[in-house]
């Protein structure tokens, strides 16, 4: 049985992104969750970062040392998609009258 370090374990499933990536980027640029986030996708997927987002935000804490503050947190995204007026009315073609 193979054994997965622990750098190697996916933090955000939705876009496959890995604690070592996550680590790498935060040594890198050592920057807030945010800019993870917009670096590397983590927390943007389907779910919206309600899976992964507290566990980005403290492996930033522990790596910078720092508090997370309260204006560089992620927030949360609902998983929508955008629609047509034609869509939501139940109707096929949205020429249709």
């Amino acid at each position: 049985m193979a054994v997965i370090s622990d750098d190697d374990k996916i933090i955000c499933r939705c876009e496959e992104v890995s604690l070592s990536t996550i680590k790498d980027i935060v040594h890198h640029f050592h920057c807030s969750s945010r800019e993870v986030k917009l670096r590397t996708r983590a927390g943007m997927g389907y779910c919206g970062g309600r899976i992964c987002r507290t566990i980005i935000e403290k492996v930033v804490q522990d790596i910078n040392n720092e508090k997370v503050s309260n204006e560089s947190q992620l927030s949360y995204r609902p998983p929508i998609r955008p629609v047509t007026f034609g869509q939501l009315g139940g109707s096929w073609n949205d020429d249709e009258s």
